[in-house]
């Protein structure tokens, strides 16, 4: 099978940058001051999933009236953007910026599909805002992953269909969204077994970006297609 790849498309956390630290402070804070219970292993359940899906997973079944659900998700998002303040371009993951730079001096389009709000405001302070051609996140559309919808809102403002693009994920949710999209897709799994198993269904996996080209990457994939 022959690829013709003309776009990559990259979830923000846990392929560009890993704010899973971030968000767990805020959520954790929200949390113990509302007495529910939430640990590290909790947080491992949000990734790529929206902040609506993520309170929804936080409370464990627990039902609370939507004025209270809107104040926590808020809450937590101030904490979370407080802690965005730390944020420098050190917080590239390992490899990340050269493959990004690699991408984009090949001639390949480049996109986020992030279910974060605050995708922008991370981008920036990362410094490689400017490398990308769309950027789709949490405002971008109604139905968040695994639903397709940001994936093919990303693809329709770079102008590619989704068999022409490479989606990067790092979350059950993005791999499945990219799936139904009809993407390719590659997993990152952080070089751990639980990545690993977060990350199955994508059509190749890759621990990170370190050491990775652009074109090595799309000859492992069109083998993997073809097998």
């Amino acid at each position: 099978m022959s690829l013709q790849i003309r776009a990559l498309i990259f979830d923000l956390d846990g392929v560009i940058t890993d704010t899973a630290e971030l968000h767990y402070q805020a959520w954790k804070r929200m949390a113990d001051e509302e007495g529910y219970p939430f640990t590290r292993e909790d947080n491992e359940a949000l990734r790529g999933v929206s902040r609506r899906e993520s309170l929804t997973r936080l409370l464990k079944g627990r039902v609370i009236p939507e004025e209270k659900a809107l104040d926590l998700m808020e809450r937590k998002n101030t904490y979370y953007v407080e802690l965005l303040d730390t944020i420098t371009p050190a917080y590239l993951l390992p490899g990340a910026a050269d493959f990004l730079n690699e991408g984009r001096t090949a001639g390949f389009k480049l996109g986020i599909g992030s279910a974060s709000r605050n995708a922008r405001t991370v981008l920036t302070r990362l410094g490689v805002i400017d490398l990308f051609d769309a950027l789709g996140d949490g405002y971008s559309v109604v139905n968040s992953k695994p639903a397709p919808d940001l994936f093919l809102w990303t693809a329709g403002r770079l102008g590619v269909y989704p068999q022409n693009a490479v989606v990067f994920e790092d979350a059950e949710a993005g791999v499945d969204a990219a799936k139904r999209g009809g993407f390719w897709t590659i997993g990152i799994s952080g070089g751990t077994d639980a990545g690993r198993e977060r990350v199955n269904q994508a059509t190749m996996i890759l621990p990170d970006l370190v050491d990775v080209t652009v074109t090595d990457v799309l000859e492992q994939l069109s083998t993997a297609a073809q097998g």
